[in-house]
């Protein structure tokens, strides 16, 4: 019997290492060897309970690994083979339903949130259903992408958090040459997000954290295509943006985690007419401070929810890595294995003293901190 091992999150804060029996493959499934796994806000509020789930899971969604077993459908369906390096898509596809057909994803009949990667009920067989593993089965409804040769595992899990900022403050927005873009929370996700609004042609983007935590990130953010940096517990952001630049902006997209301030902060930036952006999950929290829904009314701004990335978004990244015309090869990260992995959880979410790192990954056989 061949085993696999994987820390699952049974309750928040409880995250236990379990020994999971890999499944036998057949012609439509497979098993991916777990190479390395990025983090974002999302891990640390399933850690914390901000964001719950009615059963205990292996957390992880920003999975990149080597196929190791595959079945023969499955490889034509999928378009890669055995031994070959690959990037997991977050949310998993029937490719049969009407969404599907219409190229939804994310909204599959069959799958949608109760399959996404990360977030896989672990007391089915084989539970193996997220990035805090050795390993990860590959269901019949996978989405894979193969990983251009000479990018290494780590830097390739930023396929996601790129292909989010592609798609949530290039594409959904519609940016267009000349517009001023702010995005809200320094994070892996909010220095891609600028870099996609400058690719699109933005004539400023200005980029908003919150004190010592966010400080490490903002210092990098120029070399990501920002023009303004501003902290939040100094300056209100949208006086900042009037002091620089006279203006508002065309586009503002809200990155944050366990933030709940930054939507009223996103009203007050976006010019009338404006387009806002409400990027990933918010834990289900009702506190807005300082949010007043009317002035949505009253500036007639567009207002998009963002749930996730999609594979032309993916592919955009995973070209732009490989281009390497911004230091994402070198972005400050930590890089943790089995045994500092939760101690790394718990920094990103505050509960533990230290600075967050610009990029966090767990790697399974890593003994690095």
């Amino acid at each position: 019997m061949r085993t696999a091992t994987g820390l699952v999150l049974e309750n928040p804060r409880r995250l236990q290492q379990r020994s999971f029996e890999l499944p036998q493959v057949g012609p439509t499934d497979g098993i991916l060897r777990i190479e390395a796994c990025g983090l974002c806000g999302t891990d640390h509020e399933q850690y914390t309970g901000h964001i719950r789930s009615a059963h205990c899971f292996v957390p992880g969604h920003e999975v990149v690994g080597v196929v190791e077993e595959l079945g023969d459908h499955a490889s034509e369906r999928w378009g890669v083979s055995v031994g070959q390096r690959v990037a997991v898509e977050v949310f998993q596809s029937c490719r049969d339903c009407e969404q599907c057909k219409a190229g939804i994803y994310r909204r599959c009949e069959t799958n949608g949130m109760a399959t996404m990667v990360g977030f896989v009920d672990a007391d089915k067989p084989p539970g193996l259903g997220g990035g805090y593993a050795t390993h990860l089965y590959l269901g019949p409804d996978s989405m894979l992408l193969a990983v251009p040769d000479g990018l290494d595992a780590v830097t390739a899990t930023l396929f996601n958090p790129l292909g989010a900022g592609i798609r949530w403050a290039a594409e959904l927005p519609e940016t267009a040459v000349g517009d001023v873009v702010a995005i809200l929370g320094p994070g892996i996700r909010g220095l891609c997000a600028a870099m996609a609004a400058k690719e699109a042609g933005a004539s400023f983007v200005m980029l908003t954290g919150l004190g010592d935590r966010d400080a490490e990130r903002l210092s990098i953010a120029s070399q990501f295509g920002v023009d303004l940096v501003v902290d939040v517990a100094e300056e209100e952001p949208g006086r900042a943006l009037r002091r620089v630049l006279g203006r508002k902006a065309d586009v503002v997209v809200d990155v944050t985690a366990k933030a709940p301030a930054a939507l009223a902060q996103a009203v007050n930036l976006a010019r009338p007419g404006g387009t806002i952006v409400l990027a990933g999950t918010r834990g289900g929290t009702t506190e807005t401070p300082g949010f007043d829904p009317d002035h949505i009314v009253y500036k007639e701004l567009r207002l998009i929810g963002a749930l996730g990335v999609d594979v032309g978004a993916y592919r955009k990244a995973l070209d732009m890595l490989v281009l390497n015309r911004y230091p994402f090869g070198e972005l400050p990260r930590t890089v943790a294995g089995f045994d500092d992995l939760e101690r790394l959880i718990q920094i990103m979410a505050g509960e533990r003293p230290g600075i967050p790192p610009v990029h966090g990954v767990f790697v399974p056989d890593s003994t690095q901190s």
